[in-house]
């Protein structure tokens, strides 16, 4: 196995010895496996946190990660031929070994290895909390660090006098490979700048446009073109009886997997141009495949755009928008939620994403994407206050402002669920946001052309896109580097 740097440079070569997983049964050599993961929407705004309280940033790696973890079950393994004649074994019928420890390959070997991190950091002071479980916090006087673990990558934020005291203590139990500031972190760059941080994926871009035979192509303006609202004319139509399908030669679902890591860490301006094609994974067409080239090409245009969190505190207020495209996808009858949650002017959480319930109005519609805005509006509260809290910051507790372009959705929300004909069909559990009015929301009305969720609900021209880029807090790093 060769091991790489950010910039693709083999580092060293080693090799491991790795359990054959595979042939674990469930109930006796294992039982659950799930082992939680940092969410990009949390890390997020921990660079927000970092920049607004002039924190420090340290990423720390964990060297033979899964071999720290005690496994709950008794698990024999058979030893490979050549080791066997190493240590002299032959003299045995089908020797084997009794694993302690959670080795490679093993279906809870990852679970196993959280735990025990968990376990220890837990015992050393730090809070944790399952809003989000892969973030532990310790406050001490004036000093506090904040660990964010993804596997065996550990983002230490904090004070710079807390970190070298984790540091110290992590050192103390695991092998740990000190990467100094954290500039590159899960295909994840970060550009610390006088200014600000910015957070983008150039050399990401660079390697799937590579990848797929798209480096070298013209780019363009936008990630899609604008839909015909004519569902005959519509480029993006399921497959007629009379079209063919895509060939295995065309890597569709690896190319859609690719832009979906994208669009959902740095590039909220893909997000309804690769929600849309992910639909066709399973029968996409010429013309899918067409879509999908053009979102290389507006990529290959932007390709050092990212999130840029400005150290500004000015501006550190949650903020949301909501939206929808009614019958965005006039195939089924379906319409498209889309909601924005930025916060110091940045965007730090979005959705693109078709409903699964038939709207019978654009009322109808943007009730339910209010709901899904609200829902995670709610848990962003709840994150950011266990954090702040956690840090020794407790500030007014203000509703977030929820902007929407509906006035008769707001109206009905503001003055709660009044059974009539045009709404008496709607689900009342719909209507939860009305319970979160005034204490944890407040919904705001916004004109169409200023709501910045319209860009997460349909294609755009290129003069709409572009309006609603800096507003996302979307930046270049050339423009900034100038």
């Amino acid at each position: 196995m060769r091991k790489h740097n950010d910039k693709g440079e083999v580092i060293r070569y080693k090799a491991r010895f790795v359990a054959q997983g595979f042939t674990q049964r469930f109930g006796i050599d294992y039982t659950d496996t799930y082992s939680p993961v940092m969410d990009a929407t949390s890390f997020r705004w921990l660079i927000h946190f970092t920049i607004q309280r002039s924190l420090h940033m340290r990423l720390m790696d964990v060297v033979t990660t899964y071999l720290y973890g005690d496994l709950d079950k008794d698990i024999y393994m058979k030893i490979p031929e050549e080791l066997c004649k190493s240590m002299q074994l032959g003299k045995f019928l089908n020797p084997s070994i009794k694993l302690c420890k959670s080795l490679y390959g093993l279906k809870q070997a990852g679970r196993m290895w959280y735990q025990h991190l968990s376990q220890y950091l837990l015992s050393h002071g730090f809070k944790n909390d399952d809003i989000c479980p892969c973030i532990f916090i310790k406050h001490y006087l004036k000093e506090f660090v904040i660990i964010a673990i993804y596997v065996d990558d550990l983002n230490i934020i904090g004070t710079s006098n807390a970190i070298e005291d984790v540091v110290a203590m992590l050192r103390c139990q695991f092998e740990m490979k000190d990467l100094g500031l954290t500039t590159f972190c899960l295909g994840l760059q970060i550009e610390h700048l006088s200014n600000g941080i910015l957070l983008h994926q150039s050399s990401y871009i660079h390697k799937i446009l590579k990848r797929f035979s798209m480096d070298q192509a013209h780019s363009i303006r936008t990630p899609m073109v604008v839909r015909s609202l004519d569902p005959s004319r519509d480029p993006f139509r399921p497959r007629s009886s009379n079209e063919s399908a895509l060939g295995p030669q065309y890597p569709y679902m690896v190319v859609v997997g690719a832009l979906m890591y994208l669009a959902n860490c740095t590039r909220p301006d893909i997000s309804f141009a690769v929600n849309l094609l992910a639909r066709y994974s399973h029968d996409p067409t010429r013309r899918h495949w067409i879509g999908i080239k053009q979102i290389f090409r507006y990529l290959r245009g932007t390709q050092d755009m990212g999130l840029f969190f400005t150290n500004d505190s000015m501006h550190g207020q949650l903020t949301g928008y909501s939206d929808v495209g009614f019958l965005s996808d006039p195939h089924v009858g379906r319409s498209q939620t889309g909601y924005v949650f930025l916060v110091g002017g940045t965007t730090i959480s979005w959705r693109s994403t078709k409903q699964t319930l038939a709207a019978t109005s654009s009322n109808h519609a943007e009730i339910l994407a209010l709901h899904e805005a609200s829902r995670e509006c709610l848990w962003l509260q709840r994150l950011i206050g266990h954090i702040e809290s956690s840090c020794g910051f407790i500030g007014p507790s203000l509703p977030t402002v929820i902007y929407e372009d509906n006035y008769a959705c707001i109206n009905q929300f503001k003055k709660g669920f009044i059974k009539g004909d045009r709404i008496k069909h709607i689900s009342p559990k719909f209507f939860f946001t009305r319970e979160l009015n005034d204490n944890y929301i407040n919904i705001q009305p916004i004109q169409s052309s200023k709501n910045l969720a319209d860009i997460f609900t349909k294609s755009l021209p290129a003069s709409k896109h572009w309006l609603n880029i800096p507003s996302l807090g979307l930046r270049r790093l050339s423009e900034l580097m100038s």
